[in-house]
């Protein structure tokens, strides 16, 4: 017996099969959340655990943990390393697909082939001699220093991560474009700022990784929108790692007024997070607000009453805490009908009232 191949759903096919077959418009988005909340989500069991967890070994294996004797070898030899591992991760991940119950280690292997672009790129410019930006040493130096000739590593593991999305709709498929994107925010400004003045460059690199930072986010309030399977999650933590991590990193030569600003944006994500539904969200909000606590303590460090006023502070938090989860969908549904109508339409889909 032939099945038909399932057609991905979206909220537009969606509503015009509805007019097609004569349902109320207005019924459409109350149709789709049904849809988007009765769909079968990956189950946290014993073996997605040792799947996710077998795939980071793997990953990190090829990534973080390359071994000091790796530095020796040739460029040639690296990019032939990282193409077999690449092609063997992903005939085996494609070829699992086709598997009944196989949709979480396929998506994983297949993440890890694309996880392989950095060390096959490296590979080739130590082959060819060719930097973007002079010889950055050892490749073990990708995880951890701000250097320009990164970005062309960056660059290639998220257009290949994009493709491979193409073909393989698999949600933990954006971790590696997502974070390739963070690592750009700080290397692009390595390669495009250069300037004798030390502050004059820092200041440079914490305002590209905001812009970038930004762009991510706004990347995944877009995907959140159009996408039924969480494909967004990634964007919005490592985007909030990039605007958060340059914020604060200009934060150490601003003055108050930057620092009080700073606190109203870390405010506004843990609104953004009430209205939006995204967690990750209200953590970056909730950090700035602590660290903004952090530069009182210290202007008011010989202060006797500073810590008990913190103290009553943090009791009141936690009593609104306590108040917002026994009126979630009232303060959600509130929140939701404050947004003025032209920008609910960029509100993903489930999260709108």
């Amino acid at each position: 017996m032939s099945t038909r191949s399932q057609l991905p759903l979206t909220p537009e096919l969606l509503a015009k099969a509805a007019e097609k077959v004569g349902i109320d418009p207005q019924l459409v988005p109350q149709i789709w959340n049904e849809l988007d909340a009765s769909a079968p989500r990956p189950k946290f069991n014993v073996s997605n655990v040792a799947f996710y967890f077998g795939a980071m070994i793997i990953i990190s294996a090829m990534t973080w943990f390359l071994t000091s004797a790796w530095d020796s070898t040739g460029g040639l030899f690296k990019l032939g390393t990282a193409l077999v591992y690449a092609a063997a991760f992903a005939v085996a991940g494609f070829w699992l697909r086709e598997r009944p119950g196989m949709r979480v280690p396929s998506g994983l292997l297949v993440t890890a082939a694309v996880c392989m672009t950095p060390l096959a790129v490296f590979g080739l410019e130590s082959a060819t001699h060719f930097w973007a930006q002079g010889d950055p040493g050892k490749y073990s130096g990708f995880y951890e220093w701000i250097k320009g000739s990164w970005v062309p590593l960056e660059v290639a593991t998220i257009v290949v991560g994009l493709v491979t999305i193409r073909f393989e709709r698999f949600p933990f498929l954006v971790a590696p474009i997502a974070f390739a994107s963070w690592y750009l925010s700080m290397d692009l400004a390595a390669y495009a700022i250069h300037s004798t003045d030390w502050q004059a460059e820092w200041d440079g690199r914490s305002i590209v990784s905001m812009i970038v930072g930004l762009v991510t986010i706004v990347a995944a309030l877009f995907i959140d929108r159009f996408t039924r399977e969480d494909y967004a999650f990634w964007l919005y933590f490592f985007g909030s790692m990039s605007f958060w991590g340059g914020l604060w990193a200009r934060g150490e030569s601003s003055g108050e007024p930057a620092q009080f600003a700073a606190l109203v944006i870390g405010l506004a994500f843990v609104a953004a997070s009430i209205i939006l539904g995204r967690r990750v969200l209200a953590v970056f909000g909730c950090l700035e607000c602590f660290s903004y606590l952090g530069h009182l303590a210290w202007d008011f460090r010989d202060s006797l009453s500073f810590p008990v006023v913190l103290t009553v502070v943090g009791l009141g938090v936690i009593a609104l805490g306590v108040w917002y989860q026994k009126n979630l969908p009232r303060i959600e549904a509130a929140a939701g009908a404050l947004v003025p109508e032209g920008v609910r339409k960029f509100i993903p889909r489930s999260r709108v009232a």
